[in-house]
């Protein structure tokens, strides 16, 4: 089936003001949002397709990404987890300006779409070969990991659906380390306040070794797809 391609410092943090910790909670978790209809709704495969031909040209057909860490793999992803990221784009919870035209209703609808391209983007088989990093601090990385990360993200980096924690197993190492970067460094507008804390005496050893671990983490094998994986829906 052809498809046209639409048209386009620890104490500081520790000492978090009041307002500005709450205005953390509050971008974290907004209320009475398009996600929480979305969230509802049930999802229509056909739609998420179409849906998702808006999102082909950076995230690629196979929902892959890229190596070099420009854009994520979507591949893979819990949908609930899409449907926050998604909800929090259009209404400037989270700042994207590259996708926020690609995310508005005028480009792929409402809260349905929303609830339909996020069901299609977690069936999406994964990336085998996702980039890595230089491989040399594994062992810190993975005590890093188990001492901070487990907690919310898994043993494995499978993450936590119903909290909205994202799978980060199998990631491009160079994405990780941006958004590791600017969650830490209070970039990141809609990130958990509490990754902010717990984090933030990090240093960029430290989110290297540890990112570097988690790219290495392999998803189930029945989520990854063969290396050379051409999506079918797209041919």
């Amino acid at each position: 089936m052809i498809r046209k391609i639409l048209p386009i410092g620890m104490a500081l943090m520790l000492a978090m003001p009041a307002a500005q910790a709450a205005e953390g909670d509050r971008q974290w978790m907004a209320t009475g949002s398009e996600r929480e209809d979305a969230l509802k709704l049930q999802p229509d495969y056909e739609n998420g397709i179409d849906v998702y031909e808006v999102c082909t040209a950076c995230h690629m057909t196979e929902g892959w990404g890229s190596e070099d860490g420009t854009f994520p793999q979507l591949a893979g992803q819990h949908w609930q987890v899409t449907i926050k990221q998604l909800s929090d784009i259009r209404e400037k919870n989270r700042d994207n300006p590259t996708m926020y035209p690609f995310a508005l209703p005028r480009s792929i609808g409402g809260a349905q779409a929303i609830r339909d391209v996020a069901d299609y983007i977690t069936k999406l088989p994964m990336n085998p070969e996702p980039g890595l990093g230089a491989g040399t601090d594994l062992e810190l990385g993975a005590k890093l990991y188990k001492d901070n990360c487990v907690q919310c993200h898994g043993e494995n980096g499978e993450g936590m659906p119903d909290k909205y924690y994202p799978r980060i197993q199998g990631q491009h190492y160079k994405y990780l380390v941006r958004q590791f970067e600017w969650i830490r460094d209070g970039k990141r507008r809609n990130a958990n306040p509490d990754m902010v804390k717990q984090i933030a005496g990090f240093s960029d050893k430290d989110m290297q070794a540890v990112m570097d671990f988690v790219s290495r983490q392999k998803p189930p094998a029945e989520m990854v797809g063969e290396p050379g994986w051409e999506n079918p829906d797209f041919q």
